[in-house]
């Protein structure tokens, strides 16, 4: 247990180093962050709905900060090239983003095309119902998604290194919202890069 809470508190410091240095970047986070624990609410109470948050909300704001505000030129902080850190990212760098938005943001047409989903839905007679469709599906993209980059590093990795990033995902939300909670109001004092960084990595050594 010891070694499975350290490596997730490396997986954490990691993450927030090398991808978390725009403030607007952490506050979208925060405002993921928040979605994401409404959706979890709701994944007990209507769970297609819940995946419509998640992904509409929580997904789009955390996905905005990283392409489009965190810098991805030389990391002085790290001292670290972007392609390094994209090479040793856990989870999933911006490619594998791109890949897994690209299915999320295509699989709607695959719901109208295929109404039933090959016997997987109740076909859909209104726009609601479509969009319920719609949101099991999402929910499916998901979960296959997080089980299938666990799996993946089960293989490439070893089984601690991939059941840590599932639950430093799961539990993504709680974290972030304690850690970046405050970046609104830096954004608002025009402190756009979190200077706290470099005396972090002066801490951690």
């Amino acid at each position: 247990m010891t070694s499975f809470l350290e490596t997730l508190r490396e997986q954490r410091w990691d993450d927030h180093r090398y991808y978390h240095h725009s403030r607007i970047n952490q506050s979208l986070h925060l405002i993921s962050a928040i979605s994401f624990m409404v959706a979890y609410v709701f994944l007990f109470i209507n769970p297609p709905v819940a995946a419509l948050i998640a992904w509409l909300i929580s997904m789009v704001t955390r996905q905005s900060g990283h392409f489009f505000f965190e810098p991805k030129g030389y990391d002085e902080v790290n001292q670290a090239t972007h392609e390094h850190k994209e090479e040793i990212k856990v989870g999933y760098n911006l490619k594998r983003k791109v890949v897994l938005m690209a299915v999320w943001a295509l699989s709607p047409l695959l719901v109208y095309m295929t109404p039933d989903l090959f016997g997987l839905l109740t076909p859909h007679t209104n726009l609601g119902e479509f969009v319920l469709n719609v949101g099991w599906v999402w929910l499916f993209i998901g979960v296959g998604g997080l089980v299938f980059r666990v799996l993946q590093l089960f293989w490439l990795k070893d089984i601690q290194t991939g059941l840590v990033w599932g639950t430093k995902i799961l539990t993504d939300p709680f974290c972030d919202a304690m850690l970046y909670f405050k970046s609104p109001l830096y954004v608002l004092k025009g402190e756009l890069i979190d200077q706290s960084n470099l005396e972090m990595r002066r801490q951690h050594g």
